[in-house]
């Protein structure tokens, strides 16, 4: 799998506008955000063979790809549906790697995101009986709950507090405000979040990434055709993915997940380790996950997680910048795309105020399973 580090590269990056209420449908958002993206690689629509989606909520959850291109005016030779979650827009880079290695398009499009606050709430809605059985009855209602569950048991474990989940949100927020297409943009102080409201103990509000609209679309070919495009390529380094459960409830542990094995796959890729890596932008739905996925990928030990993100060595100027867009906390959900375009944004050296100096290294996470589903990448 080394032969496959660097042959490929993404040329072209489309955000949707992100915020909430936007009064768009998921499919107009995927609309916009792939518009862009082929735009930004200088690709006419007729150069994508390739088309890569994720059903956006309140659509068909079949053939979804196959809609969407049509409504793009595209004929792809390879096309299909990923439905993995939050883990669904890294794992769609890994299908497009594999689909352009087996030679089945030379140009694929791949789109995530969806109008969250503009549909209906789903409480873990549609899953199989065993949560309705042997989990609602008890009160594991939803994410917060099950993410808590978790959260909890890394706090028994190694003295975790909530003031270092916060240093996670106010690292998040920090970045954001030199964003100017985030959502939440006002600045938070640790005092702040410990301020706001329990929504499932340990989580407080700021603990919890919030429901917003927004898409993102990544192009991704050739490294020798993307030498000709628009922009420098940003290569794909290192690929891997993790399993360790499909719900915690049959998690081997609470504490040591899906990361560990999925950074390790896409470090031996890539042929680099953490100590190469300049920032990290890291699937966010619970800063919790921020903490357990830097120890996982290497950053810190077991257990150590809590202590790293303090004294602002998350932050920008920090020993490993995180989420330097702000993250699903801060800057968008868009199922964790945004946490994808902000890395390569940031190898290109693109960023503007939020800019990492001298970054040629990014790690980019996309989880979902309550930690048990874990996408990682390295881009570069």
């Amino acid at each position: 799998m080394t032969r496959i580090s660097g042959r490929y590269a993404i040329v072209g990056i489309g955000d949707s506008d992100v915020g909430r209420h936007l009064g768009r449908s998921g499919m107009a958002l995927h609309l916009e955000a792939a518009t862009r993206a082929m735009a930004d690689a200088g690709l006419d629509r007729s150069a994508i063979d390739g088309l890569i989606t994720r059903p956006s909520h309140g659509t068909p959850q079949f053939n979804y790809s196959a809609v969407l291109a049509g409504q793009l005016g595209i004929e792809p030779s390879y096309f299909t549906d990923v439905a993995l979650g939050g883990a669904s827009s890294t794992s769609m880079i890994i299908d497009a790697v594999a689909a352009l290695e087996a030679g089945l398009c030379t140009a694929v499009l791949c789109i995530n995101g969806d109008a969250q606050s503009s549909r209906a709430p789903n409480r873990r809605g549609g899953l199989v009986n065993w949560i309705e059985d042997f989990e609602r009855p008890f009160g594991m209602l939803g994410a917060p709950e099950s993410y808590g569950l978790a959260a909890r048991r890394h706090m028994h474990e190694y003295g975790t507090t909530s003031q270092q989940f916060g240093a996670v949100a106010v690292a998040c927020r920090k970045h954001a405000s030199l964003n100017p297409a985030a959502t939440f943009r006002t600045p938070m102080t640790l005092a702040d979040h410990q301020a706001s409201r329990f929504v499932a103990e340990p989580f407080r509000l700021l603990d919890c990434c919030p429901v917003t609209d927004g898409a993102a679309a990544i192009v991704i070919t050739s490294a020798e055709r993307a030498r000709d495009l628009a922009h420098a390529p940003v290569y794909l380094l290192g690929l891997g993915q993790g399993f360790t459960h499909s719900d915690l409830a049959y998690s081997p542990s609470m504490t040591t997940v899906a990361m560990r094995s999925a950074a390790e796959r896409a470090y031996a890729m890539a042929k680099l380790g953490p100590q190469d890596i300049d920032l990290a932008e890291l699937y966010d739905c619970f800063t919790y996950v921020v903490i357990v996925t830097l120890e996982d990928y290497g950053f810190c030990k077991k257990g150590e997680g809590g202590a790293f993100v303090e004294g602002g060595r998350i932050e920008l100027g920090g020993a490993l910048p995180v989420n330097t867009g702000g993250g699903l906390l801060s800057h968008g959900h868009a199922s964790g795309t945004l946490l994808v375009t902000e890395g390569a944004i940031q190898i290109r050296g693109a960023a503007g105020a939020r800019q990492v100096a001298g970054a040629e290294t990014a790690i980019v996470s996309g989880q979902c399973g309550v930690t048990g589903i874990n996408v990682c990448l390295i881009l570069g």
